[in-house]
């Protein structure tokens, strides 16, 4: 076939990029769905407890990473900064995933334990009190908020048919686990763990 005739006949050219397109794709992707670096949990990861699960509820609710990412890239500079690169491994349980692409804020893979639960609090209600020079909003209504843990067992019941290895008991036991939490106690129980599946390798 020339390229005169592919040039000439829009239809065909369109035709023929995406099946290039769907070809490349594939070749790209489908390895990944093989490859154990990628689809087995990284050593010492655990699925989010009921409490975490609700916190990440919320930080998604609210937006959070539209500012602040969860991907360390594999350069000095970040790594310097942020800890251990991000793996794959490391989200296997995380549907989806909140890798973000924007940082108005810091990352925050590996943010797990690295301040104390209060000074979490305070940043959140009034982000001020601790970063002066912040410009990311409170959030004063997460401390009021209050988690009756209705929906919890539900949610792992769905997240375990995506893979999640929750156990009856856990999922038995998740609306009381939250029962009664404010939503700020939740979302400081996710950001405490976040990353610390790899805290060894910092």
């Amino acid at each position: 076939m020339s390229h005169e005739v592919v040039e000439k006949n829009i239809g065909l050219m369109a035709v023929l990029i995406l099946l290039v397109i769907s070809i490349a794709g594939l070749v790209e992707i489908v390895p990944l769905f093989f490859l154990k670096s990628t689809t087995e949990p990284v050593e010492g990861l655990k699925p989010y407890t009921a409490l975490q699960l609700e916190g990440r509820d919320v930080y998604i609710r609210e937006g959070c990473y539209v500012c602040h990412s969860q991907m360390i890239r594999p350069f000095r500079a970040e790594t310097e900064r942020y800890g251990h690169y991000s793996v794959a491994g490391e989200f296997v349980y995380d549907h989806p995933f909140q890798w973000g692409s924007k940082r108005t804020g810091p990352d925050l893979a590996r943010v797990g334990g690295r301040y104390s639960d209060e000074w979490h609090r305070v940043h959140l209600i009034n982000p001020r009190d601790v970063v002066p020079e912040s410009n990311m909003p409170g959030f004063p209504w997460l401390a009021e908020n209050t988690l009756d843990g209705e929906l919890t067992p539900k949610k792992m019941e769905v997240m375990r048919t995506l893979g999640v290895p929750y156990s009856d008991e856990d999922i038995a036991g998740a609306g009381a686990a939250v029962n009664g939490k404010s939503e700020l106690d939740a979302l400081v129980a996710y950001l405490q763990n976040l990353g610390t599946a790899l805290a060894s390798r910092r």
